[in-house]
């Protein structure tokens, strides 16, 4: 097994967490909207919603966060990281994920396990609201998530590694992104012709480059 083989196992496990992790905003949306009907119609509003709604937010959030990073998808706050080449980028990224990535996402784990064992052991309940749901379920999902964070971030170091021995960045596991929505719903609508939806498809295809290009870091400059 090759490393470009494994870089691709290590995204190909981040990006199937992200996707089940998606799940849950149809179960928050169904939660949300039965609590509006319940509490507006039927005049019966349940307690525990507004702690169950914020679990599977966390949850959501704290579980994708490995796909994100698989994907590249976080935001960036400098503004000069584009205009560097690959190998002077590489390097940047690399000090960081040793110096404040691995030690934060190891001190996540390590607390989050804590946290969790505590609250199974002593059958932890939310204390917000009148008869609050368990918290050990929401608590274990702390240590889970820090650990596929910390799992695709090893991978993110080898690609470092890889950039700076051989000047550009090895590829990735590419997912459906808005620009692939963009060009299904132009080939579906029947209002334009080819060459409008050509022309507009061209058009989104470049704000599209240049947004990445502008927030992702210009993988493609030598």
């Amino acid at each position: 097994m090759n490393i470009q083989h494994l870089l691709m196992r290590i995204d190909a496990i981040s990006v199937w967490t992200g996707k089940a992790a998606a799940w849950l905003i149809l179960c928050l949306m169904l939660l949300v909207c039965g609590e509006v009907f319940k509490r507006y119609i039927l005049n019966m509003p349940t307690a525990w919603i507004f702690d169950a709604s914020n679990m599977l937010y966390g949850s959501l959030f704290m579980l994708a966060g490995a796909y994100a990073l698989a994907q590249n998808a976080h935001v960036r706050g400098d503004f000069l990281y584009s205009a560097f080449r690959p190998r002077t980028q590489a390097a940047l990224d690399l000090i960081l994920y040793i110096l404040f990535f691995l030690p934060g996402i190891a001190a996540l784990i390590y607390a989050g396990y804590d946290y969790a064992a505590l609250s199974w052991r002593i059958g932890e309940h939310s204390t917000v609201t009148a008869e609050g749901p368990p918290l050990y379920f929401f608590k274990t999902v702390i240590p889970v998530a820090g650990a596929l964070v910390i799992f695709q971030g090893l991978a993110e170091i080898l690609r470092c590694i890889i950039c700076l021995k051989t000047g550009a960045w090895p590829a990735r596991l590419k997912d459906v992104e808005e620009i692939d929505v963009v060009a299904e719903q132009l080939a579906h609508s029947e209002h334009l012709d080819q060459e409008t939806r050509e022309a507009a498809l061209e058009r989104a295809q470049d704000i599209d480059r240049a947004a990445r290009q502008r927030g992702l870091g210009g993988e493609s400059r030598e």
